[in-house]
């Protein structure tokens, strides 16, 4: 996967612990700023991809990331039955 699309993030200019909350309102502050990042879907998509369990990553928590993978799981199935 291409990951020029990193150097573009608007997390390059937050301190890490921006992305990695210990609360639900750390997760907020962290989604604001991925709402008006021009790569959050890239960065989503990586997180995906490399099953990142912790922080926020193209906007969303580890578990908002567990329930869009599930669904692609459910939905690649029933396409191949």
């Amino acid at each position: 996967m291409d990951e020029s699309w990193m150097h573009r993030g608007l997390c390059r200019e937050e301190p890490p612990t921006t992305f990695f909350p210990s609360d639900g309102v750390g997760v907020e502050v962290a989604r604001r700023i991925c709402a008006a990042c021009p790569v959050k879907a890239p960065c989503l998509e990586y997180a995906l991809l490399h099953r990142i369990d912790h922080g926020v990553w193209g906007g969303s928590s580890e578990r908002e990331r567990r329930r869009i993978l599930k669904r692609r799981r459910v939905a690649a199935g029933a396409t191949t039955t």
